[in-house]
């Protein structure tokens, strides 16, 4: 089969098929490449990856040591994405390395940050 018969033969066969198919095929293929490229450059930023744990190094200012932030405040501490964190006032924040050492100061776990 030559190439010019099996470029007719597919025009033949792609003619017998909606175009609203076949847009709607390209827009469901496009979606899913979006996503995909979108999910894999998350995962090369180490941003929402399963592989680095939940308590990613992040960049800090110097005064922050840890992964953790907690309120002096407050009883919770929390992720630094969380929605709870973003609300702590930055002079407000106290930094922890891990769970134990925000556990040991007295602060428990939010319950509405994922990854806790």
């Amino acid at each position: 089969m030559t190439i010019a018969e099996l470029r007719e033969k597919c025009k033949s066969q792609l003619a017998k098929v909606p175009k609203d198919a076949l847009i709607l095929l390209v827009v469901i293929l496009a979606s899913v490449a979006s996503f995909g490229l979108g999910y894999q450059a998350g995962i090369d930023t180490g941003q929402g990856s399963a592989a680095t744990g939940p308590y990613m190094p992040i960049a800090h200012d110097e005064s922050s040591a840890g992964h953790l932030v907690a309120s002096k405040t407050g009883t919770k501490y929390y992720l630094p994405w969380c929605a709870g964190a973003a609300k702590i006032s930055e002079e407000n924040k106290i930094w922890f390395t891990s769970p134990d050492t925000a556990q040991q100061a007295g602060y428990t776990p939010a319950a509405n940050c994922n990854g806790l």
